[in-house]
């Protein structure tokens, strides 16, 4: 038995554990990947390596060390982009496959950075097989997932982000006390050249196994290998799954499969500017509320609060040691947000999370700046204030994970028909980078020129977010994802119009309640039926 085919002897409850196994490790690595600068740009001899500060190192070129955390995001969008392209044509195995290599090679020179060309080149790299990796790993696990494990894997996924954060985290804090040439603790290179290192070795494990698992059965149906995907289907479902809902199952993966156009940029763009040729409703106010909602889920402070945390901790008068512990423990709050999160998301709907929690983080960084503010006018009183300080920081990652950290990347995958839902996701991932990107470029100059005042105009934004979300996103909790399409069909962008759509048109199932409005989405309904 080849290796291609060793996962025919595995059991359906080791396959699932595999599959599930290498999606976390991929998931991984863009935590570890999104955490891994906090570190490297504490580090003395990073900053003087690349030229953007002092030995002590004070970093006195904001702008320069900015460019160099979000160029990372520059190579996720082409990435995400290509990675779609990839998977629609080579499949989600050979795509992931590819993908680590570019993550591979792009750490391996990161690490190896003797001037700051080399670290954008090599950032840039990373960021390609970081932006294939988030949009090809999803739409992998809920083409081999069931229904209704999907939310629940959407948890363990997020966990694995904030562990990948975490780790980043405490692994510097642990070189934090490796002594460089000069005899002082954290000034060594092997502090951040490790640091970049390490993120080789989740993708040299992607690549070395995850060609032992099959592709997806959409993937093998779309590229015309139908025996081999209801292989792969009666094999991840198992025993326990009656053979008439597999077949049920396959045949309806077979009919949505006659409907699906491979991904490619031009699509994209067709989409964003609605000139579609599908027959779903208004895909392109789908495109751009994906879009913005990352955007508007990276502009709540998350960035600073990840990236920056050292910096910011440094601020709050902790020595350097303490800060780096201190990172460590604010990303290890984000694991328990996720587990939060999916006791929460679908308890209280999409719509209520994102309000909530943009309402908690208005208090949070409120409370932060005014903390801040009282330490920076009052030297004296520094000491006393920086724990309280400290303790919004560690709430603030509490309620980012447990709402706007799930939700961002779930609606993405809910609000688009399932001919295109992987093609979706990519507006999601999109917007993802462009939202971490501009903030982590922007962070430093605004941390410069407001200092701690920063805080209360991420607040101020946290407080718009709510009444965007009020006016623009609807409510996706208990709608199946083919109903959906019914939240969409009016001309008004506003969820009231949504809404009454919702309530004349049907109460969750498209298929058994009638015609939809317009000629144009009873088409839709029909091949849908079909």
């Amino acid at each position: 038995m080849g290796a291609t085919t060793y996962w025919k002897s595995l059991s359906p409850a080791k396959l699932n554990f595999w599959i599930q196994a290498f999606s976390l490790i991929a998931i991984f690595f863009e935590g570890y990947d999104q955490g891994v600068m906090g570190g490297v740009n504490s580090s003395p001899d990073y900053v003087t390596t690349v030229k953007i500060g002092e030995p002590d190192g004070r970093v006195t070129d904001v702008t320069k060390q900015g460019g160099i955390v979000s160029v990372y995001y520059l190579g996720a969008i082409f990435g995400c982009f290509a990675g779609g392209w990839l998977a629609d044509r080579v499949g989600r195995i050979n795509g992931t496959f590819c993908a680590s290599f570019f993550a591979m090679i792009g750490g391996a020179l990161q690490a190896a950075t003797q001037s700051a060309a080399m670290i954008i080149v090599a950032r840039i790299i990373t960021g390609i097989g970081t932006g294939a990796l988030t949009a090809i790993i999803p739409v992998y696990v809920s083409e081999t997932s069931t229904s209704h494990g999907r939310g629940r894997f959407l948890g363990l996924v997020f966990i694995a982000n904030y562990l990948g954060i975490a780790i980043a985290y405490w692994l510097d804090f642990g070189l934090s006390f490796v002594k460089g040439p000069n005899g002082l603790a954290g000034t060594s290179s092997v502090r951040w050249r490790f640091l970049l290192a390490f993120q080789c070795f989740p993708a040299i494990l992607l690549a070395l196994g995850i060609k032992l698992l099959p592709d997806s059965p959409r993937y093998y149906i779309s590229s015309g290998q139908k025996d081999k995907a209801l292989e792969v289907l009666t094999h991840v479902r198992g025993s326990r799954t009656p053979s008439a809902e597999i077949d049920r199952e396959f045949k309806e993966m077979v009919a949505v499969s006659s409907q699906v156009k491979p991904a490619n940029p031009f699509e994209f763009t067709k989409i964003l500017f609605g000139r579609s040729d599908s027959p779903a409703p208004h895909l392109a106010r789908r495109a751009w509320l994906c879009l913005w909602l990352q955007i508007m889920a990276s502009y709540t402070a998350i960035t600073a609060v990840t990236a920056y945390a050292p910096i910011l901790l440094s601020a709050a008068g902790y020595s350097m040691i303490k800060q780096n512990g201190l990172a460590g423990g604010l990303s290890t709050v984000g694991i328990v947000g996720t587990i939060i999160s999916a006791y929460v998301v679908d308890r209280f709907g999409r719509r209520r999370c994102l309000m909530a929690g943009a309402l908690g983080l208005v208090v949070v960084n409120a409370v932060a700046g005014g903390l801040y503010e009282a330490s920076r006018r009052n030297s004296d009183s520094a000491a006393r204030i920086a724990p309280a300080a400290v303790t919004m920081l560690f709430l603030f990652n509490l309620i980012y994970a447990s709402t706007w950290g799930t939700v961002a990347f779930l609606i993405p995958t809910e609000i688009f028909p399932s001919e295109m839902r992987a093609q979706g996701n990519g507006f999601g991932v999109t917007g993802w980078a462009i939202g971490v990107g501009t903030t982590t470029l922007a962070n430093p100059s605004i941390f410069a020129q407001l200092q701690n005042r920063a805080y209360f105009l991420f607040a101020g934004l946290n407080l718009l977010w709510i009444i965007v979300v009020w006016l623009f996103y609807p409510e996706t909790k208990d709608r199946s994802l083919e109903a959906i399409n019914i939240l969409f069909i009016p001309s008004s962008p506003l969820n009231a119009a949504a809404e009454k759509s919702w309530r004349e048109h049907g109460d969750g199932d498209v298929l058994h309640h009638g015609p939809p409005a317009s000629d144009l989405e009873g088409k839709y309904a029909h091949q849908q039926i079909a």
